[in-house]
């Protein structure tokens, strides 16, 4: 069990997560249109960018000569991405209230935080 705090094994695990989650925005691009906000332009492009940048930052992370390299990436991508995660909790609070949905939005937010320091931890040491 000792492999469970070896960057090593956090890389592999990282790299799967975000090529599943890169994945997903060419298999449900929809899903991804849908939550994005109104203020950023061409929603279906930057849905499919940011997929590849999570395919290839996964990848890379995974790969010794690039890991530094796409744990910064990866960085840069999370911290990109959170002000829509923040519209998105802003939108469900106004549209729902404080419902168990909203909940976990506002939930998410530090959760980004943490992902970001997994990436570092994994990725950069």
């Amino acid at each position: 069990m000792s492999f469970l705090f070896e960057p090593s094994f956090h890389r592999y695990l990282i790299g799967v997560l975000f090529i599943l989650a890169g994945l997903l925005h060419f298999l449900k691009p929809g899903m991804y249109m849908s939550i994005m906000p109104d203020y950023i332009p061409f929603h279906k492009a930057m849905v499919l960018i940011s997929g590849v940048a999570e395919i290839l930052g996964g990848i890379g992370i995974m790969v010794p000569e690039f890991r530094t390299f796409a744990a910064w990436g990866l960085i840069v991508l999370l911290l990109v991405v959170f002000p829509a995660n923040i519209d998105m909790a802003w939108s469900g609070y106004k549209n729902h209230g404080l419902t168990l949905y909203t909940w976990a939005l506002i939930a998410r937010l530090p959760l980004q935080f943490v992902l970001i320091w997994w990436v570092y931890w994994a990725g950069v040491n």
